[in-house]
């Protein structure tokens, strides 16, 4: 399978080592005459599920914060659309792996055990798991915002797809030169816990290497370490602060962005919550339009079956979201960046 475009080909739809171990069903269906039965477990026909009138799905979160929620509420709020415009039942229930492995593990094996149609993860750890634990019974695994699905492990596997939150790595550069040309110093501020920034960071580290920029890389796992990391990035007197779509540094967004301002230093980010929770700016994709997208495919492959699905989608950014409050503190210009795309206003939410 390739990846697509999600808006092309969902308009058509709709109207290292993991834990093992884990037992099911489901109900997607199979259309590879030769392997469907080995390759979807126990799946009816699809002249069969399209008789039913009643599915079970699980929405997994890898753990609580702003983009993630955001996500989640989307993803149920869709399903919600979708079975009122179907005339069908969609009963589904929104679980936090709490940022634990362990967590996750034993949420997947509880909605295996349960029999949902369809469970659908949200962020790469928590696709990770649900994958594991869905490898016997091929429950359809359809995961929200894997920045990087290949390096994650998440292509070539039959009963798995879902939405890429892929960054624009390059644009957001472009877009701290455009804001400022006389960028000397950069601070790359990340969690190597999180496999969503491995790439973008190698890209962020290659564009400035070929600018003649300097960085400094501080690293975090907890919201102490991100609020430290941070604190260092200022003692550093970096002219600006990069963070790709990392849970972690999302996390600890709330504790870290009035001080970056104070600083002066604008924190370029890669989704809008992050922005929705004091960063300066971001340009990337919509997190709601992700989780509408997401369920949509779920309902795809409930109904259609896997077969025929892409490795995963990749989501249109292309959407510059600024906080204007934050851009006021920085004494910002944010006009400077209309040529460059649309921009969105938004300010400062602790949620």
């Amino acid at each position: 399978m390739k990846k697509r475009a999600m808006s092309v080909l969902l308009a058509a739809a709709m109207a290292a080592g993991m834990m093992t171990g884990c037992g099911g069903n489901s109900e997607a269906p199979s259309e590879n005459a030769a392997d469907g039965a080995a390759d979807h477990g126990d799946n009816t026909d699809a002249a069969d599920d399209a008789e039913k009138t009643s599915y079970k799905v699980a929405v997994v979160k890898q753990m609580d914060h702003a983009s993630l929620d955001e996500i989640a509420n989307a993803v149920c709020e869709e399903l919600d659309a979708i079975a009122a415009s179907n005339g069908i039942t969609i009963e589904y229930e929104v679980q936090s792996g709490q940022g634990e492995q362990s967590v996750l593990n034993q949420i997947g094996t509880q909605v295996i055990s349960d029999e949902v149609d369809v469970i659908i993860p949200i962020a790469t750890l928590a696709a990770q798991v649900m994958a594991t634990c869905a490898e016997e019974t091929k429950t359809p695994i359809v995961y929200a915002a894997i920045s990087d699905p290949e390096s994650a492990d998440m292509t070539g596997i039959d009963y798995v797809t879902g939405t890429s939150d892929a960054l624009n790595t390059a644009f957001i550069m472009d877009m701290m030169l455009t804001q400022n040309p006389d960028v000397k110093k950069v601070g790359l501020l990340y969690s190597m816990s999180e496999a969503n920034s491995a790439k973008p960071i190698a890209e962020a580290k290659a564009y400035l290497d070929e600018k003649g920029i300097a960085y400094v890389e501080k690293t975090a796992n907890t919201n102490d370490e991100v609020i430290a990391a941070a604190s260092t990035l200022m003692g550093e007197k970096v002219d600006a602060v990069f963070t790709p779509t990392d849970n972690v540094i999302m996390s600890a967004e709330l504790a870290i962005y009035e001080d970056l301002a104070a600083a002066g230093i604008p924190h370029y980010t890669g989704a809008d919550s992050f922005v929705r929770n004091g960063a300066f700016i971001t340009c990337g994709v919509n997190y709601t339009d992700l989780g509408h997208e997401t369920a949509d495919l779920a309902y795809r492959a409930l109904t259609e079956g896997m077969d025929g699905l892409e490795d995963y989608y990749l989501m249109d950014g292309g959407i510059i979201t600024v906080n204007t409050e934050t851009a006021e503190a920085l004494g910002i210009d944010y006009a400077v960046f209309a040529e460059m795309g649309d921009i969105v206003e938004v300010t400062t939410t602790e949620e």
